[in-house]
């Protein structure tokens, strides 16, 4: 039995201790950011994801230092509903972050903050979906730059999480318009309202292209000319990095040199004085604009969740360009380039529509088979985060390396920024891009992840979803190669460094496989890697040297034809 002076003792010990947590609990509580916008500055409602950016420094404003899945200041994201003018709302400790998971985990120090809210709109699908989305205002789906969003002034400020506190941040100004480059002698731009993804959005959408103009075009306005048509990310540039301007800084041969080992790349301007000399094949060289509210492109495909952006690529913006650029509206004056993201879309049009062009040369390009889904087997692997290893351990999964093969990015890490940066597959990142482009339209109207942001779980159906319904290109081939096949020989050509940063060179080797092996016709593909340990971006050639295989298969062809007539 306790004494008094014993029971005494534990009630004050038990006393400390409540008022310990009371006290963790308070200061918890009083972690947060509250941000509003005045009526002033828009008249509201506005739905959205609200964002609260921490910077040690101030270079740049915090919200241009967020977001990259490499190299990101911590910043933390919340969806808010019809918010209206001079209402609040709470970022705290409950809130999740990225790269730092909580704003009770924030280390204690000075910091340059900054709010931001990302502004959605609601759209009524063809599908019989309404949803919110962010409509793309030609940045491309940039959520800290898209014109029309929200941001803060920058405060400086102390946070502390163990003492708590209580920041306000007004949205006192709207981002301004994209500026568009004007058009040069070389380099025209065009943006079209596009009839088929209108009616699928039931909004107005807008694809377009920026186009390289080859030397004498003005004058010899009778000649028609091939395209190169160059996949990839949303952007306004020149294509293959076209400029008139001098370089910047010379570069000693001995730079050059090493340069060169890297990558058979040249420099733009290199590339450029090329294309402007006398003896340099005449093409019109291409690059789509096709921004998605999902990703800052579309793949190129037909899409359950982005519509029918291959359709609107063939019938609509290509036909424009013939017609308005004098580009010979024929199979064997189109031919496809890009990389990554490009590489993928360069081969899934040229496989998809085989009769449509005349070859592709594809580098590094995103998974070709969904076996290798970078790292993963989506069609047997349980979890996009771990492999089990044993009865009791479990190894951790990479997103990246570096080309020495140290890893820069786990799988969990990058779900994680994408569940920042917005619920519902609305993130704008890689992951979401696929998953609009490739699988199914979920029960809300949002596309259905392929796995869970948090946990990692891997979701069989729409991985099969995505096989059966083509994206799966290694298994499209393979699956209907006696009807494609034929016009396929000789199309296909594809680069890859050994050490992709992205394990991209893993899934490029089962469709070697695939394609070395088939028969009834050969394939006569042709496959080059980058040896040894050469990373993403990884190229044998340089441009200007691209451009002119593409001339001599694009006349070869011209000539046989004319032959056999």
């Amino acid at each position: 039995m306790k004494t008094r002076q014993q029971r005494s003792r534990t009630v004050r010990i038990i006393s400390c201790l409540t008022l310990f947590l009371l006290l963790s609990l308070s200061a918890l509580a009083a972690t947060r950011f509250e941000i509003s916008y005045p009526a002033e500055i828009d008249a509201g409602p506005i739905t959205g994801r609200v964002f609260v950016i921490i910077s040690k420094n101030n270079r740049v404003e915090p919200r241009l230092q967020a977001g990259s899945y490499n190299a990101s200041v911590p910043f933390y994201g919340l969806d808010v509903n019809a918010l209206k003018a001079g209402e609040t709302a709470v970022l705290d400790a409950g809130v999740l972050g990225y790269p730092v998971e909580s704003l009770s985990q924030l280390p204690a120090g000075d910091y340059f903050v900054q709010a931001l809210l990302n502004v959605y709109t609601q759209v009524q699908r063809k599908d019989g979906h309404t949803i919110w989305v962010h409509m793309d205002q030609w940045e491309g789906q940039q959520w800290n730059r898209s014109p029309g969003n929200l941001v803060s002034e920058v405060q400086q400020i102390r946070l502390d999480p163990a003492a708590g506190f209580n920041v306000k941040l007004s949205l006192t100004k709207k981002l301004p318009p994209v500026v568009i480059p004007p058009d040069t002698e070389w380099v025209k731009r065009v943006k079209i309202q596009s009839k088929l993804l209108t009616e699928f959005w039931g909004h107005p959408m807008y694809i377009g292209a920026t186009v390289l103009l080859p030397k004498g075009y003005e004058q010899d306005t009778n000649q028609k000319y091939p395209a190169i048509y160059i996949q990839g990310h949303f952007g306004l540039g020149a294509p293959f990095g076209f400029t008139t301007l001098p370089p910047a800084m010379a570069e000693s041969e001995e730079q050059r040199q090493t340069r060169l080992k890297r990558s058979a790349r040249e420099t733009s301007y290199e590339f450029s004085q090329a294309w402007m000399s006398d003896d340099f094949p005449r093409m019109v060289a291409v690059t789509f604009q096709h921004p998605t509210p999902y990703y800052d492109d579309s793949y190129a495909v037909n899409s359950a969740n982005n519509g029918p952006y291959g359709d609107a690529l063939l019938t609509e913006l290509i036909p424009y360009l013939e017609k308005n650029f004098r580009l010979r509206a024929e199979p064997q004056a189109r031919v496809l380039t890009g990389g990554s993201t490009g590489g993928w879309e360069s081969l899934a049009l040229q496989i998809l529509h085989p009769k449509f062009f005349k070859g592709t040369w594809s580098m590094y390009p995103d998974p070709v088979d969904f076996r290798r889904y970078q790292m993963s087997n989506v069609y047997e692997d349980d979890n996009a985060f771990e492999v089990p290893s044993g009865d009791w351990a479990k190894l951790i999964r990479p997103l990246s390396r570096d080309a020495n093969g140290q890893v820069t990015l786990t799988m969990r890490e990058m779900s994680r920024l994408e569940a920042v940066l917005g619920s519902n597959v609305r993130s704008g990142q890689q992951i979401a891009a696929w998953d609009a482009a490739y699988g199914p339209v979920g029960k809300d109207g949002y596309p259905r992840p392929i796995w869970d942001r948090l946990t990692g779980k891997i979701d069989r159906e729409v991985a099969l979803y995505m096989r059966d319904n083509g994206y799966d290109l290694r298994y499209y081939l393979e699956k209907n190669w006696a009807q494609i096949g034929p016009d396929l020989v000789g199309k296909i050509h594809v680069y890859c460094g050994d050490m992709d940063n992205y394990y991209l060179n893993l899934a490029v080797y089962h469709l070697e496989d695939f394609l070395k092996a088939a028969d009834q016709p050969k394939a006569n593909a042709v496959f080059a890697y980058g040896r040894p340990m050469k990373p993403h971006g990884w190229q044998p050639f340089t441009n200007a040297e691209l451009v002119r295989m593409m001339w001599t298969r694009i006349n070869q062809t011209t000539q046989t034809k004319t032959a056999a007539k």
